[in-house]
């Protein structure tokens, strides 16, 4: 019996495959519960319609990071912290300092999550930090932490 899955079925497959199952399985247990539909001509063209509507937004979002990732190339971020005696600063820089920042410069929003800085950033200089912005679209820019 070939069905359409409605949510994802741990291992089984995820939300919009189309698979081939035992009768008894789909009709007694996938149907019932709505985790799939039995696969017909129509739920077959809305499926292909959904899959081809999907790819097109992945393909968009896709080249949207790529975009943003060249803008990100050519950015040094500066932040500036409160900081003791001895150069110390108190508390760290975070992820979330960063995601104002680059916000402000560049009026668009980053997810502070998509922002991966290596250690705890405790002392002002200049840092590498990683932003990964699409599975497969990265970027390394500079932070500069200075004390105020």
């Amino acid at each position: 019996m070939k069905v359409v899955l409605r949510e994802d079925v741990k291992r089984l497959g995820n939300k919009g495959d189309i698979i081939d199952v035992a009768e008894g399985y789909g009709r007694n247990y996938l149907i019932p519960r709505g985790l799939a539909v039995a696969a017909s001509k129509g739920v077959l063209k809305d499926v292909n319609f959904v899959q081809d509507s999907r790819a097109k937004k992945d393909a968009r979002q896709e080249q949207d990071a790529r975009d943003l990732a060249t803008r990100l190339q050519e950015l040094t971020v500066t932040v500036a912290a409160k900081s003791g005696e001895g150069g110390k600063l108190y508390g760290a820089v975070t992820s979330r300092d960063v995601a104002a920042e680059l916000e402000r410069l560049l009026s668009e929003k980053i997810d502070r999550r998509k922002i991966e800085i290596p250690e705890a950033i405790k002392k002002p200089g200049s840092y590498l930090i990683l932003i990964r912005l699409y599975p497969g679209v990265q970027v390394e820019i500079t932070l500069n932490v200075v004390a105020k």
